[in-house]
């Protein structure tokens, strides 16, 4: 076999063979089976429901909602509508995009392990991060945070690979890959910070990675160092980041600055769009605290215990690995600390935004269980530990996606009850209709496949009609509608209505506020009452 390196293979003596491929074909395989299993089990929640008003519009009308909202997500809806127009909209066709992403970034991030501390760093830090329960959390979630998990570590592994060696078409690639994470979520664009430290880092120490076929699988190795017949024209070798070399240096920190420029104009006019929406996108964050720090581990492992485990060994692989560490040390710090900061003065802070940085606190967790003494057996034992300590938090996110759990809302079962006991002519009025529940949404969603809904719609003819409606979603450009400004005129003719209102209320009519209220106790009287969680349903009949 020729002397070339093959970046995509482990190292070694396995370089170019098939073992090679499995330390990244692993995590891929164990993260992609992770998060198809129950994927269907947890109900969409209220994102989820906005990404399917969105994405099962007209291309046209997701460009118009992106101007009224959600410019962020909108690279993201565009890519779900072509999804579903293939695979449908079922609840696993919405989330499987999520769980291809998904698995990329674990198999990445592989790469990135075996690049920075060799094969078996690699291999573990791939497998740690498939078995957290916030992985299989954002794998089965039909949101933009997989992808955006993907495109991070892309981003750095085609970093890695430019300031390994020049070339126009290595810095092109890292630049595509810095739009695609800026076009997933333009949050994640604090990672280009941690960019900016390796490559400044770099023109004076030397490239940022350990060569994983030579020496630096090993505590002695140095990095930079690389075996002979491993270079090709053009690749960085020893010292070659030293002052004596400044000026190839000064040239990849021009290219680099180039490409981030590149993603820049590309994602201009979503930056300007975006800045406008916020007040209204984020209307719901509260102002960061210092407790939100202490608190967020456990929230992106989507496990305390797990969480705190990561943290550890993460310290304990950023203690070991010494200045190849900066690369994962930089992406899993810099970002947290750009939003906590900017988070304390404009309400930003949600840490699932912040997902993108577990990859690379894997890193770290890999670096230390590769290293002796816990090599091997050792190192097995932690990945079972962890995937043992996290199967009660496997267990939950696949029985509820809201958040906080304990305050979810059945649209399911709402819808089901609806369904059940529908007849011809009949209303649906919701409360309330403003904000980021989505109960029509979800009634909307869940009727069109219940069982009971198929069998009773058939005799219906029609799902019952949302009466106060004037004006649509689509023709708002919106997620949410216009409602009748006369509700009494607007429920004229209408001798049946089913009340859904968020919470659980025993008189779910005076739980109605405004006209609208004032209109449904005017002329109805409550049948029926049906709870479920986080939403009563009750079927209203008229006054005679």
């Amino acid at each position: 076999m020729s002397g070339k390196r093959h970046w995509w293979l482990a190292a070694g003596s396995s370089a170019g063979s098939w073992t090679g491929a499995l330390v990244w074909a692993v995590p891929l395989v164990v993260t992609l089976a992770a998060g198809c299993y129950g994927i269907s089990q947890a109900q969409p929640w209220r994102d989820e429901l906005a990404t399917w008003s969105a994405a099962t519009r007209g291309v046209g009308d997701v460009f118009r909602l992106t101007r009224t909202v959600d410019a962020a997500t909108g690279a993201y809806y565009l890519l779900v509508h072509g999804w579903t127009g293939v695979f449908g909209d079922s609840v696993a066709a919405l989330r499987l995009p999520s769980v291809l992403a998904m698995a990329g970034a674990a198999g990445f991030t592989a790469v990135l392990g075996r690049r920075l501390f060799g094969a078996p760093a690699g291999l573990t830090a791939g497998l740690l991060f498939a078995v957290l329960p916030g992985t299989s959390r954002y794998a089965q979630e039909a949101r933009p945070y997989a992808l955006v998990t993907f495109f991070a570590v892309l981003a750095t592994v085609l970093l890695v690979r430019a300031l390994d060696g020049p070339g126009w078409q290595r810095w092109s690639c890292y630049a595509a890959a810095v739009a695609g994470l800026g076009l997933a979520h333009l949050l994640a664009l604090g990672l280009l910070a941690a960019h900016a430290v390796v490559v400044l880092t770099a023109r004076v120490h030397g490239r940022p990675t350990a060569d994983p076929t030579g020496p630096t699988a090993n505590s002695n190795s140095r990095p930079g160092d690389s075996r002979p017949g491993d270079s090709r024209p053009g690749d960085s070798r020893p010292g070659e980041g030293g002052p004596g070399n400044s000026g190839r240096w000064d040239r990849r920190l021009g290219w680099w600055a180039v490409a981030v420029l590149v993603a820049g104009v590309v994602l201009s006019p979503l930056l300007v769009t975006a800045q406008g929406q916020r007040s209204h996108q984020l209307d719901w964050v509260a102002p960061a605290r210092l407790a939100d720090l202490a608190a967020l581990p456990g929230g992106l492992a989507q496990s305390g215990v797990v969480g705190g485990l990561l943290v550890g060994l993460a310290a304990l692989g950023a203690a070991r690995s010494g200045r190849r560490g900066l690369l994962p040390d930089a992406c899993v710090v810099l970002p947290v600390l750009l939003l906590f900061v900017a988070a304390l003065a404009v309400p930003l802070w949600v840490p699932r935004y912040l997902f993108f940085t577990v990859p690379f606190a894997c890193l770290l967790a890999g670096a230390a269980l590769a290293a002796p003494p816990t090599a091997r057996t050792g190192t097995v034992a932690v990945v079972v530990l962890a995937a043992l300590l996290g199967l009660p938090d496997q267990a939950a996110v696949r029985h509820s996606h809201g958040w906080p759990r304990s305050a979810t809302v059945d649209y399911r079962g709402a819808a089901a009850v609806i369904a059940a006991g529908q007849r011809p002519g009949d209303a649906v009025v919701y409360s309330p209709r403003d904000g980021w529940l989505f109960l029509d949404l979800g009634i909307d969603y869940h009727l069109a496949r219940t069982a009971g809904d198929r069998t009773a719609g058939a005799a219906a003819g029609a799902r019952p009609r949302d009466v106060l409606v004037t004006r649509g979603r689509r023709d708002r450009a919106d997620l949410w509608v216009d409602e009748c400004p006369r509700p009494t005129e607007c429920l004229a003719g209408v001798d049946r209505v089913w009340l859904v209102v968020a919470g659980r209320h025993d008189d779910p009519l005076a739980a109605v506020p405004g006209g609208k209220g004032d209109a449904l106790r005017a002329g109805f009287t409550v049948e029926q009452v049906r709870p479920r969680p986080g939403v009563t349903v009750a079927l209203l009949v008229r006054r005679r």
